[in-house]
């Protein structure tokens, strides 16, 4: 079975992940494990709370296809965890490592941008970390951005953050492409 650990932290952005793991657990019998900073609840910006299954700087990439990391509030502040041995611990063993949204600052403080083509929310979020070397390899797309096992997306592209992720870990399709094409058309009209 595939398993999944969803990093959250307070302040999450529920709806990054919520597709992921709605469409992954239903239509695709994927496993997902919620882990937080020390496995405490936390709680999102639309006041969900999470009761997590462990503590974040405890995952085993080994028990794991994929680490997701999910935006939100805190990844722009002082008080944001510092994740990066545990990204970078996926990422050396080949395992999948994906970030949306703010949460992709948490992949460049540990260095797992600089190589890979990659896009945030915006080149200057990145910038704001001194840790960030991968301006060149940076991408201004609307969608999300797939390249050697890591995933990126602004928070305004949980669809296709969703289908890069399903379509890494072998769960590609007719079936996805057109799932992902439907949920494209509400873009797609004028205003």
């Amino acid at each position: 079975m595939t398993t999944i650990a969803v990093a959250l932290t307070d302040r999450y952005a529920d709806w990054e992940v919520a597709l992921l793991m709605a469409e992954g657990r239903s239509f695709l019998g994927l496993d997902f494990v919620v882990a937080t900073p020390a496995a405490r609840p936390v709680t999102s910006m639309g006041g969900m709370t999470a009761m997590p299954q462990a503590a974040i700087d405890t995952l085993d990439p080994n028990a794991f296809d994929a680490l997701v990391v999910c935006g939100g509030e805190s990844w722009q502040t002082q008080d944001a965890p510092d994740i990066s041995a545990t990204i970078r611990a996926f990422s050396q063993r080949g395992k999948l490592v994906a970030g949306i949204c703010a949460a992709t600052l948490a992949l460049a403080r540990a260095g797992v941008l600089d190589d890979v083509a990659h896009t945030s929310n915006a080149l200057e979020l990145l910038e704001t970390t001194e840790a960030y070397h991968g301006r060149a390899r940076y991408r201004n797309t609307a969608a999300a951005v797939s390249d050697a096992n890591i995933i990126t997306a602004a928070g305004t592209a949980p669809v296709t953050f969703t289908a890069e992720i399903f379509r890494a870990l072998g769960h590609g399709s007719p079936e996805l492409d057109g799932y992902v094409a439907q949920f494209g058309q509400e873009f797609s009209a004028s205003a």
